[in-house]
């Protein structure tokens, strides 16, 4: 019964907490005349990566990669096919052309990069394959880029965006977005505990509940503030942290992770990096396809349909 206590605890957590965090999220761009878009690439994404941080830390100084690199590329995974498609059938999604010429091909980029890295053996006749210290810093190097980018993207979001005033004081912004990531981060803990407890219960396999619930479980904040976010038809804030995150997932994260150790490239994963740059693509192909940029019903379903085949893939193969 306990169990069930926490994921009735847990998603309470995440329904109030993605509401605080949206709703701060978009009162900070407000106050301070920030586009939403670059709220959603920075506050937004940033914090609701902030599980996927705390797990590949601990992974690292464990010198456990496969939860390292199966909890980065699954939760990327999940952020694009599920989350994005969820939201898109919630609302078709209209974009900026900035995240289909530039956001969308640096995510794609982090994949690439990833995937090149990943890959030693075959591209550089290397003995293993191996995510490097040297690997590690190059990461953080890109992600330093796309860090001046978004520095330069706030100073001409307020120019574009005048300072609008908000309903809230900047303190009260920052309780709720700092309460609100508590929230996510808290709820997401207890529903993975309660989900994993009653999966061990029903004796089924660890091995093949771990990785897809690890990936699962520090997507959530992703999730539920995506979902909030088309909700209050907050589309930037919704489709930015989605891509933020994707970026950040591997660019910094992967890169903290390399850094503090190098990580072994698990057997198997050049199928999972596949799937995130299909995903990745689609995604561009469908929001640059048409005369605005928007992700309709029917190809956030197709996002849909390639994540329930994704998912019988890896019950296959656990």
């Amino acid at each position: 019964m306990i169990d069930y206590i926490f994921i009735l605890a847990g998603l309470a957590f995440l329904y109030k907490g993605a509401n605080w965090f949206v709703e701060g999220a978009s009162s900070l761009a407000k106050h301070f005349g920030i586009s939403p878009l670059v709220i959603g690439l920075t506050v937004v994404a940033f914090g609701t990566s902030m599980p996927e941080l705390i797990v590949n830390v601990f992974a690292s100084v464990e010198g456990n990669s496969n939860v390292a690199f199966g909890n980065i590329i699954g939760s990327n995974i999940i952020n694009i096919l599920l989350i994005l498609g969820l939201a898109g059938l919630i609302t078709p999604l209209i974009v900026k052309r900035s995240v289909v010429w530039k956001e969308i091909p640096f995510a794609l980029l982090a994949v690439l990069a990833l995937a090149t890295m990943s890959n030693k053996i075959i591209l550089a006749d290397d003995p293993v394959n191996v995510l490097t210290r040297t690997d590690g810093i190059v990461l953080l190097f890109f992600f330093l880029i796309f860090i001046y980018y978004l520095i330069e993207s706030v100073r001409s979001s307020r120019n574009e965006f005048p300072d609008r005033g908000g309903s809230y004081s900047p303190t009260k912004i920052m309780f709720m977005l700092v309460g609100g990531l508590a929230a996510l981060i808290i709820g997401g803990r207890l529903t993975v505990d309660g989900a994993v407890s009653i999966a061990r219960q029903m004796e089924i396999s660890e091995l093949l509940i771990s990785s897809p619930l690890v990936a699962a479980g520090t997507s959530l904040p992703e999730l539920v503030t995506s979902i909030a976010a088309a909700l209050k038809k907050e589309m930037d804030i919704s489709v930015g942290n989605i891509i933020g995150s994707n970026i950040f997932n591997i660019f910094f994260i992967m890169g903290v992770s390399a850094t503090i150790s190098p990580l072994t490239v698990p057997l198997g994963i050049n199928t999972d990096l596949l799937v995130l740059t299909i995903a990745t693509l689609l995604c561009f192909v469908f929001m640059f396809s048409g005369e605005k940029h928007k992700l309709e019903r029917w190809e956030a379903s197709i996002l849909l349909v390639i994540y329930a085949a994704y998912t019988l893939f890896i019950i296959y193969r656990g």
